[in-house]
């Protein structure tokens, strides 16, 4: 059975859903999408902990649906702006899972992201998948990819 670990940058999938469609990812349908007829090693939810009820609640969610949820803390500068990425976190785990898993699934359209691909493709002879939402996604990501699933209504909650 072909193993697989997932990846999920929660911010970028938030807000790309949201700003694609109005809408919010459906963990779940994603969860059994990605998963059918595949031996789960890793899943992982990369989040912003701002430390409210209702993202406890969410966060809570992913644990039930099967992620390791790893959080960061939201961070206010004085000047107004905010800090809060795991890419450095999802590359560093990505890496490693390479070594343990058929394919690597990604949730995420951040072009940043189209390097590692590349590495895990070559390095590890690892497949790699990317979900995002097609227009926000990395043109350069989706390229760097094995395979391209794009996010759409059937990846959304109604």
């Amino acid at each position: 059975m072909e193993t697989v670990s997932i990846l999920v940058d929660v911010q970028n999938v938030y807000y790309t859903t949201r700003q694609a469609y109005g809408r919010n990812f459906d963990y779940n349908a994603f969860w059994r999408h990605a998963t059918n007829n595949r031996r789960v090693i890793n899943a992982v939810a990369y989040a912003i902990d701002k430390a409210d009820e209702k993202q406890r609640h969410f966060q809570n969610i992913l644990r039930a649906i099967g992620f390791e949820v790893k959080l960061k803390p939201f961070i206010q500068r004085s000047d107004g702006s905010a800090k809060g990425d795991w890419d450095v976190g999802i590359t560093l785990d990505a890496m490693e899972y390479a070594e343990q898993s058929d394919t690597i699934i990604l949730v995420s359209g951040d072009g940043d992201f189209d390097l590692l691909a590349n590495r895990m493709r070559t390095k590890h002879n690892t497949s790699v998948e990317v979900y995002g939402v097609d227009r926000l996604t990395a043109a350069s990501l989706i390229d760097s990819a094995n395979k391209f699933i794009p996010i759409e209504s059937d990846l959304l909650l109604r």
